[in-house]
């Protein structure tokens, strides 16, 4: 029986609900087995979202699309110094918002490759294998 208000007696043995310390959650691994990860430890989102395209979530996969997209934004800043250089400013006064556009991909991808790397890294810690859901 629960407590309800202050004024009503409990149970003998009852204990009010303690939330742990530190939540867990039960995902399958690489191995087939069930283990249990900490929210650090489990990294980014691991399931396919329903989409027909598997996502990248391995630490070396994220690593190369965040390079990958380190170099469009540096082919991007290259276009913008021939700009400058050319004069050509009308150019620039069209396509301005796409240099804030890139910067939205490239910070995601650096995070998801430094959060995935260090969770990977508790992961190694605990010996735990990597989750693949």
């Amino acid at each position: 029986m629960a407590r309800r208000s202050r004024g009503v007696p409990q149970e003998p043995g009852y204990v009010p609900y303690q939330p742990p310390k530190e939540r867990v959650l039960h995902r399958t691994a690489e191995n087939g087995e069930v283990v249990a990860y900490t929210a650090d430890e489990y990294g980014i989102r691991k399931d396919d979202g329903l989409g027909i395209i598997k996502p990248v979530n391995s630490s070396s996969g994220l690593l190369f699309l965040a390079v990958l997209i380190t170099i469009a934004f540096g082919g991007m800043l290259y276009g913008l110094v021939q700009i400058v250089v050319t004069g050509q400013w009308d150019i620039l006064g069209r396509t301005w918002w796409m240099f804030l556009l890139i910067q939205i991909p490239l910070i995601a991808g650096w995070a998801g490759y430094f959060k995935e790397r260090r969770d990977e890294k508790l992961r190694l810690a605990r010996n735990l294998p990597r989750p693949v859901e």
